[in-house]
């Protein structure tokens, strides 16, 4: 706050908005790079689809990712395989039962890769699988 002294003898006081306006930008712009950089699980191309149902990332997903080099993540951890990929989905789901898995697995990911993950957690017994697309741009 700054304080002056007006013309007619009293003391003006009012709030100077321009630092706060600095401070509230830098602190979008730094949320804006950032956000991008939270984003759950490993970066994949999905597979194009054209009936795409779409699902918000409302953060209460287990994310199971599949590169196109058969790598195995549980959100950012990379796994050996499927079959520990199954496992430390079990385990999350333990920790966190209203948890759903979403799978996304990266379109040059050899089918077999994919397959077995698929089937460790049918094993698992795990039911609650989402399988992640991207939509076809319509012309």
């Amino acid at each position: 706050m700054a304080f002056s002294v007006s013309p007619k003898g009293g003391v003006k006081s009012d709030i100077n908005v321009t630092p706060l306006v600095d401070v509230v930008l830098v602190l979008l712009i730094i949320f804006m790079v950032v956000t991008p950089l939270i984003a759950s699980g490993v970066t994949v191309n999905l597979p194009l689809t054209a009936h795409h149902a779409r699902k918000a990332d409302d953060g209460k997903d287990i994310i199971v990712a599949v590169t196109a080099d058969k790598r195995f993540y549980v959100g950012s951890s990379r796994i050996v395989d499927a079959a520990e990929t199954a496992k430390a989905v079990v385990a999350e789901k333990h920790r966190f039962p209203q948890k759903g898995v979403f799978v996304k697995a990266d379109a040059r990911a050899p089918y077999g890769s994919v397959r077995g993950l698929l089937e460790a957690l049918h094993d698992a017994e795990i039911d609650d699988v989402i399988l992640g697309t991207e939509e076809i741009e319509k012309r």
